[in-house]
């Protein structure tokens, strides 16, 4: 009984986690018409999450190995609790986007701590049942969030679907303390480690100067020095990090892994597949509440197929990439998750969700499905089996990194090309000062309509008709960077990826860092035959 507890515990923590994290995109366009602040403020809502999490998360790993996993385990469940509240609460987008970082700051210390504690718990036989109904239950978590999200939002505010959290939370909470056994000392895998901290700092500040630069470059501009000062500062903390990680003695990046070419290859095609998911994902689910007029329930189960084409296919995949080597699967899976996002320039103002919007993805879930547990597979198999835990966590690092770098990118070049459509499109046409009025206003929220709300019917059709079509383009845009970064990570795959020696079977693989760490990664890896041959099943 306690086992089951704290596995329901584990489950309950982490599905807290990826539930919000899926539900705050359903969510943004009711956030931006009670708070403001436009396409920017959208993106900070997301990315601010996001910035912790990556640049934390490893150090969230460092800090359950030293000071014990339950302890780190419940700070940070109990963290995300508080932090939920004060979105809940937020009176501002300001205070919203700061309350969101410091979702992200817990959520680093709770997601490698329930793995951690997983593998604390339970025997090296019983782990992979329970790590299994883990990484299960967080793939549900996962879907639930944009149901959960829609019909919250259907019935009342969006600070529910924060305040939702906290019950959950609290019942977390208890568990951890009253049912996971306390951990006096450290784990012996953690003697004479400690926590690169400074390593953490400049990963973090070094990732928010460009994400800075790139979300508010849209509206203050490239020469503004609140823009060109973060890029150049965030670039440079980079490169301290990098050299500094170069020399750290327990650096939370370790350089050395990048030398095996599974690995650099592998963490390429994982950013590249992560920034297109990531793109796909929050782009869509805009257009689709705020041009196609879908409810935010709607575009909630808009996106369901993805999961559910995920859920039916990825284990099966991953058995074909155990018996034939992950590398064919990791060449052609992005180049049809490319082609899926290409169909999304079919894509019309008046969305037709069968015909435009169905068939992209179900084309991207497939190439999607194809690739993950593969790469998963090759990533960890790049590495020497004790090494397979610091691997995966830094695989997850790099999804998250390029969710954040990703959207933010990619953000700049919408809002760039929503502005200078709308621009073109009204050139030749005379506006009154009220009607110039909107379309400045418009201008702060690409994707979006404009409040037209006093103009004459002529000019009120026309700006609409500009920032309809403005969006459109620029949604276009957004996608095609997408498919192109999407198939560059294919052939990053076929390129660099060499089918491994050491056999990691990718059928065990099958979240990949959508829902977090592997079994292999959990050290639940299955003893192999040396002389077995290269790809084959163990």
């Amino acid at each position: 009984m306690v086992k089951r507890l704290t596995l329901v515990a584990c489950i309950l923590g982490s599905g807290i986690a990826l539930l919000d994290s899926t539900v705050v995109n359903v969510a943004l366009p009711t956030i931006q018409r009670d708070l403001g602040g436009g396409l920017a403020a959208q993106q900070w809502v997301t990315n601010a999450y996001l910035l912790t999490l990556g640049s934390l998360i490893l150090v969230g790993g460092s800090l359950g190995d030293l000071f014990g996993e339950r302890r780190i385990f419940a700070l940070g469940v109990g963290g995300f609790g508080v932090a939920s509240l004060l979105c809940a609460l937020a009176p501002t987008i300001e205070a919203l986007i700061a309350a969101r970082a410091l979702q992200g700051v817990a959520s680093a210390l709770l997601t490698p701590s329930a793995l951690a504690v997983i593998v604390a718990t339970f025997k090296e036989e019983e782990r992979g049942p329970a790590i299994g109904s883990w990484t299960a239950w967080g793939g549900i978590a996962t879907v639930l969030g944009p149901l959960i999200g829609g019909e919250l939002l259907a019935i009342s505010s969006w600070r529910s679907i924060f305040l939702i959290n906290i019950p959950l939370v609290m019942i977390c909470v208890a568990l951890i303390l009253t049912v996971i056994p306390r951990m006096e000392h450290p784990r012996e895998r953690s003697a004479g480690r400690g926590v690169d901290y400074i390593g953490a700092l400049l990963a973090a500040l070094g990732l928010a100067g460009p994400v800075f630069a790139l979300i508010e470059q849209p509206r203050l501009g490239w020469g503004s020095p609140a823009v060109t000062i973060p890029l150049i500062a965030g670039g440079a903390l980079l490169v301290c990090f990098v050299l500094y990680e170069s020399r750290a003695r327990d650096p939370m990046l370790p350089l050395s892994l990048f030398r095996r070419r599974n690995f650099s290859a592998g963490n390429i095609e994982t950013f590249s597949m992560y920034a297109g998911l990531s793109i796909l994902f929050f782009f869509l689910v805009l257009f689709l509440q705020q041009i196609g007029g879908y409810s935010p329930l709607k575009s909630g189960l808009a996106i369901l197929p993805t999961t559910i084409v995920m859920f039916a296919l990825s284990r099966r995949f991953g058995a074909l990439a155990d018996r034939h080597g992950p590398r064919f699967f990791m060449g052609v899976g992005p180049l049809i998750a490319a082609c899926g996002l290409l169909l999304f320039q079919r894509v019309g103002v008046k969305v037709d969700y069968v015909t435009e919007v169905l068939p992209g993805l179900l084309v991207f879930s497939l190439g999607l499905s194809m690739t993950v547990a593969p790469l998963t597979a090759a990533v960890l198999a790049g590495v020497e089996t004790n090494q397979a835990g610091i691997a995966s966590a830094v695989n997850n690092a790099v999804a998250r990194v390029a969710s954040l770098l990703g959207t933010a990118a990619v953000g700049a070049a919408v809002a760039a090309a929503f502005v200078s459509q709308l621009d073109s499109q009204l050139a030749n046409r005379p506006l009154g000062p009220p009607a110039q009025a909107a379309v400045a206003e418009a201008k702060k929220l690409p994707l979006g309509l404009p409040n037209t709300k006093g103009l004459l019917p002529s000019q009120a059709r026309a700006v609409t008709a500009a920032a309809e079509n403005a969006s459109l383009e620029s949604f276009h845009l957004g996608m095609g960077i997408a498919a192109l970064l999407v198939a560059l990570g294919g052939i990053a795959g076929v390129v660099g990826v060499r089918n491994p020696k050491r056999v990691v079977l990718a059928q065990e693989c099958e979240g990949g860092q959508l829902v977090g760490a592997s079994l292999d990664a959990a050290g639940c890896h299955e003893p192999v035959d040396e002389a077995q041959p290269v790809g084959a099943s163990a």
